[in-house]
C-alpha cells in the first residue's frame, strides 16, 4: 500500500490537498452545515436514542468525528446503509468489530421496508429499559451527507403510515429535556403507548479532516461534492486502490459471462444517462439494454486487468502506480468509447468510471480495512 499511500500524501499528483473550512486547497464543510451541527448537538439532549447512518463501504470514515463525544453518552444503533454495495465477505467482521466495540450495529439497505422493519425493531428493543417510565420517546436520525438518510426516512414515513394510517403526513412530538420545559419537533410515529417517533436531521460533515485520504473516502462514496475535490482527483484515487488491491486481477474470471439468450444490436446508438448508465429511451427498458450496460461494464474490466496483468513496474512505488495511472485513463477512454480528441475527455471518463463504481456494476467494496481489535488486558 506504500504507492497508494503516496500518491494520497501529495494529493495525487495534483498538489497539495487540504480538506477544512477556513479556506485551504479545498473547502467542503457550507456554512448551512455549521448551523445544521448546533442543531443537532442541542436535539441530542432531547433524543432517547440517536441512529448513527453510515455507509457501509466506509464504516469508520462516514462517521463524524466531531460528534463521537456526544453520541457516545446516548442510546445509539449504527446503521451500515448501501449494504448491498458493501462486500458481503467482509462485512460480517465489521459487524464483528463494532460488537468487540460493544455497539449496537445493523447492516441495512435504506430501500428495504423488510431491512428498515429490522432496525426499527432493534431500535424498540434498546427502548425497552426507558418504554416503562417515559410517555413520549425521541429517535433521532444523524450522518453525514449522501449515506441515505433520506431515504431511511421515507421508508420509516412509509412503515408508519401503515402502522398508523390515521396519522398525518407529518406529526409533532412535544418533548422536553426537563420536565415542564417542551419543545415541538416534527417527526414520524412509529409506535404508540409509548408513542416513538422518529426526526430527522440534515447530515454534517465534519469540517476540517486531517487524514486526507478519509476526505477521498468519502469524496468516492459521494458524501462531498465532486466539483469540490475533482472528478479526475476521485477516480485517480480509486485506480490507485483498486490496482494496489489487486482487484482487476479477480475479474479474469468474471470476464467470461453472458447473459444467455439474449442479444444485443450492436450497431445502434444507445444514448445513457451518467447517473445509471442505462439508455434514456424505451420505457419499459428493452432487453437488450441491459446486456448494453453489461457489456460496458465488462469492456472496463477488462481494460483494467489488461493494463494491470502487462505492467512492469511496481504497484508499490508511488511514480510507477501514476504511470499505471495514466494508462488506464487512456484504456478506460477506448472503454468507455469516448472521442480521443474530446477536450475534456478525462473528466469524461472520470465522471462515467466512478458512476459505474458508485451504482455497483463494478462489484460490492468496502475501503476501510476493519481495524486490529486490542485483547483486554
Amino acid at each position: 500500500m506504500r504507492g497508494l499511500k503516496g500518491l494520497v500524501k501529495k494529493g495525487l499528483g495534483l498538489g497539495d490537498m487540504a480538506f477544512n473550512a477556513g479556506g485551504g486547497a479545498i473547502n467542503w464543510f457550507p456554512g448551512h452545515m455549521a448551523a445544521a451541527a448546533r442543531a443537532i448537538r442541542h436535539r441530542l439532549k432531547l433524543s432517547d436514542l440517536v441512529i448513527e447512518v453510515r455507509d457501509a463501504r466506509i464504516p469508520l470514515s462516514s462517521a463524524n468525528p466531531d460528534l463521537q463525544p456526544h453520541l457516545s453518552a446516548k442510546r445509539r444503533v449504527v446503521a451500515l446503509n448501501k449494504k448491498d454495495l458493501a462486500n458481503p465477505n467482509i462485512m460480517h467482521k465489521w459487524t464483528h468489530y463494532f460488537e468487540t466495540c460493544k455497539q449496537d450495529c445493523i447492516p441495512i439497505n435504506a430501500h428495504s421496508k423488510s431491512s428498515v422493519k429490522k432496525l426499527l425493531e432493534l431500535v424498540e428493543f434498546k427502548l425497552k429499559e426507558v418504554i416503562s417510565r417515559e410517555p413520549t420517546l425521541l429517535v433521532m436520525v444523524v450522518g453525514v451527507p449522501n449515506v441515505g438518510k433520506s431515504a431511511l426516512i421515507n421508508s420509516i414515513h412509509q412503515i408508519a403510515q401503515s402502522r398508523f394510517p390515521v396519522q398525518e403526513k407529518k406529526k409533532r412530538a412535544t418533548v422536553g429535556p426537563l420536565p415542564g420545559v417542551t419543545q415541538d419537533i416534527a417527526g414520524f410515529k412509529i409506535a404508540h403507548k409509548p408513542s416513538i417517533y422518529v426526526l430527522d436531521t440534515p447530515g454534517v460533515l465534519v469540517p476540517s479532516i486531517s487524514d486526507i485520504e478519509t476526505g477521498l473516502k468519502l469524496a468516492l462514496a459521494g458524501s462531498v461534492k465532486d466539483s469540490v475535490v475533482g472528478e479526475e482527483r476521485i477516480a485517480q484515487y480509486l485506480l490507485a486502490v483498486l490496482d494496489t488491491r489487486g482487484t482487476p486481477l479477480h475479474w479474469k474470471y468474471l470476464n467470461n459471462r453472458r447473459i444467455d439468450g439474449i442479444e444485443y444490436e450492436a450497431e445502434e446508438n444507445h444514448e445513457y444517462s451518467l447517473k445509471n448508465l442505462k439508455p434514456k429511451r424505451r420505457n419499459p427498458p428493452n432487453r437488450s439494454d441491459l446486456v448494453y450496460v453489461e457489456d460496458l461494464v465488462m469492456e472496463v474490466q477488462r481494460a483494467l486487468y489488461s493494463t494491470l496483468t502487462e505492467f512492469n513496474g511496481n504497484v508499490e512505488d508511488e511514480s510507477d502506480l501514476e504511470n499505471l495511472i495514466d494508462l488506464q485513463f487512456s484504456a478506460l477512454q477506448k472503454a468507455l468509447k469516448i472521442p480521443h480528441k474530446a477536450s475534456e475527455a478525462r473528466l469524461m471518463v472520470s465522471k462515467k468510471f466512478l458512476t459505474l463504481f458508485r451504482t455497483g456494476k463494478l462489484g460490492p467494496f468496502i475501503l476501510d480495512d476493519v481495524p486490529d481489535i486490542q485483547p483486554v488486558s
